[in-house]
């Protein structure tokens, strides 16, 4: 992505919560009015399972921006189990303990229910799936992995350090931690993520973590860029 001339609003995890995503969303656009330059707001992925809106995030998602902005959404690991349920090769169980369940309940499908109806069976799996409109299956396959540009990485975990960003893996894009963490300091480029909570999003190296738990705290985190001077922004701000 080519960032002239570009105000960035990077989002951390949503988590299903909803009224925090759209809160924030009134504070981005309150704070963009002082900036005539192009404006995109980059999603970092995990938008379901946990919080109690997952549909509602999905829906507000696949709609227009807030005016005035471009959104681009990247996928994170819980966007990816989800799908890897529906395609069989993620079983029930692990995927519903993974916030799945919590993601049922927001399309109106209670699991255990038909669980207790069907048994542990292909037909309750079946029942279960068909609960995702095929829209909302077919806007999470869409949505990339990564946006770099020549001085920022914007990614759900993070990269793998030593690996070209072209040769990077989705799973570590998508799930790495500890083997990053390590690496803050010897990267080439800023490195802007979430999946992994913090109290306060703090520079440690080259990376920034702005998942700040917005199921557990209330607080979903944003960070505006602005050429290389970066500020958070908070719904409870």
């Amino acid at each position: 992505m080519d960032m002239r001339d570009t105000i960035v609003y990077a989002i951390g995890d949503v988590h299903g919560c909803h009224d925090e995503l759209r809160a924030l969303e009134q504070k981005i656009q309150l704070d963009a009015r002082q900036f005539r330059s192009r404006k995109i707001i980059i999603m970092l992925g995990d938008y379901i399972d946990r919080g109690p809106h997952s549909r509602r995030v999905i829906e507000h998602l696949m709609a227009p921006p807030p005016k005035g902005f471009l959104r681009v959404c990247l996928v994170g690991n819980h966007e990816v189990a989800l799908l890897n349920y529906l395609d069989g090769y993620l079983s029930r169980e692990p995927w519903l303990g993974y916030g799945g369940r919590e993601t049922l309940f927001s399309y109106g499908v209670d699991p255990d229910r038909l669980t207790s109806l069907y048994g542990s069976s292909e037909q309750a799996d079946a029942r279960i799936r068909e609960a995702i409109p095929p829209s909302h299956v077919d806007f999470l396959r869409t949505l990339p992995v990564m946006v770099c540009s020549e001085q920022f990485v914007f990614v759900h975990a993070g990269i793998r350090p030593g690996i070209a960003l072209e040769a990077q893996d989705e799973g570590d894009l998508t799930n790495i931690r500890e083997e990053f963490f390590q690496a803050a300091h010897r990267l080439d480029r800023w490195v802007v993520h979430g999946h992994t909570i913090v109290d306060v999003p703090t520079l440690d190296g080259r990376r920034l973590d702005i998942d700040t738990g917005a199921l557990q705290t209330g607080r979903l985190t944003a960070l505006r860029i602005v050429g290389k001077y970066g500020r958070l922004l908070s719904n409870k701000e």
